[in-house]
């Protein structure tokens, strides 16, 4: 229990709180952290870590080691992660450990393939340089870009996940990815846009070029407001040049951005369509080249803000109102992506052994009779 409080970042009143919650009777202090303990207390406790009641039985003490968790590793983070963002986070570390293994005990190479870079490095250049290797072919298609991206990644042993929150998720995970030393890469799907995780993808291919671990938030724009580390702004600016390619040299030839030629519309737009950039992305790029004003970058931001919330506020409003009017919301939660690297090592353990049909099948998340699809 010691052990998972501090995994998670919880202190023993915050646990109890959580627990107690819609007890008349609250849970006492004594009645948790104890040799003995109800099992109805224990469900409910297990509700908050979600690890399994046998994890509770197991005789061996947890140990707090870096080898078991980033939380271990690293003390502070880009975010101030809530219980879902560690939740999620130590799902996948949990994941990469397992997959670890099994990848040893198939003998399947996964060995890094790229250099690795610094703070000191041109991120333009490094972006230059890895986008031959990486950069698949473009899709006007942003989900079918982001795929092949991830196949681009996967042939290099950069293996990446995808988890989806569903819109009625009580504590979503304040997070947009994370990288995880030494291979894995994590994005949380965005439901609205595929735009904001293309960028999150480039920019934690930029903390694996640098092995440096990050679980994160990502704003664009904060580059400006924040002041960021070195590392991040090192990733920011690498993501940038490893999306917009040849494009930057159209940006460039902006002399200016202002009212007078419509802060370059167009040509803003015809960027964002052909790199998936986002149009305040760009915008901001032009604020760093001092091309745009901070007065103009201030309102081109504010209105971005405006629409993306107007658009948020009217997808609520219809929910509250298919909900008023008895309509049931279709449709199952979106699967995330797959990486082939999973699927290749996940079929090389089973050919090998490693892993029985019933793992093969959890760990793709596919029923037994789809089975040979994956197994050709």
């Amino acid at each position: 229990m010691q052990y998972l409080l501090r995994l998670f970042n919880l202190k023993e009143e915050e646990l109890l709180l959580r627990i107690s919650d819609g007890l008349k009777n609250k849970i006492l202090r004594e009645e948790i952290f104890t040799n003995k303990i109800k099992l109805s207390d224990l469900k409910k406790i297990d509700k908050i870590f979600n690890k399994g009641l046998h994890y509770y039985l197991d005789p061996l003490d947890s140990v707090e080691s870096k080898e078991a968790s980033i939380f271990f590793r690293k003390q502070n983070f880009n975010t101030d992660l809530n219980l879902g963002a560690r939740k999620i986070v130590n799902f996948f570390e949990e994941e990469k450990i397992s997959l670890s293994a099994i990848s040893k005990l198939s003998e399947l190479n996964t060995a890094r393939k790229l250099p690795v870079f610094t703070t000191n490095d041109i991120p333009g250049e490094a972006a230059a340089l890895v986008r031959e290797y990486l950069y698949p072919a473009f899709n006007s298609n942003m989900k079918e870009f982001l795929k092949a991206l991830i196949s681009k990644l996967a042939e290099h042993n950069i293996l990446v996940f995808e988890f989806v929150e569903t819109w009625n998720k009580i504590e979503k995970a304040n997070i947009d990815g994370f990288y995880l030393s030494p291979n894995v890469i994590v994005l949380k799907r965005q439901q609205k846009s595929f735009r904001r995780e293309i960028f999150t993808l480039a920019h934690e291919l930029g903390h694996y070029l640098l092995e440096e671990e990050e679980i994160e938030k990502l704003e664009y724009q904060s580059i400006i407001t924040e002041s960021p580390n070195s590392i991040e702004r090192w990733c920011n600016d690498f993501a940038y040049y490893f999306l917009i390619g040849e494009f930057d040299n159209s940006l460039q030839k902006i002399t200016a951005a202002n009212r007078e030629n419509d802060y370059a519309h167009e040509l803003i737009d015809t960027i964002k369509n052909e790199t998936h950039l986002s149009r305040l992305a760009l915008y901001t790029r032009l604020l760093i080249m001092r091309k745009l004003s901070p007065k103009d970058y201030s309102v081109i931001k504010q209105d971005e803000e405006s629409k993306a919330w107007e658009r948020e506020l009217a997808e609520k409003k219809k929910r509250e109102l298919d909900k008023a009017r008895g309509i049931k919301i279709e449709g199952r939660a979106p699967k995330p992506i797959k990486s082939p690297l999973l699927i290749k090592t996940i079929q090389l353990a089973f050919l090998e052994g490693v892993i029985n049909e019933v793992e093969f099948c959890r760990r793709l998340e596919i029923k037994p009779q789809n089975m040979a699809a994956y197994l050709q």
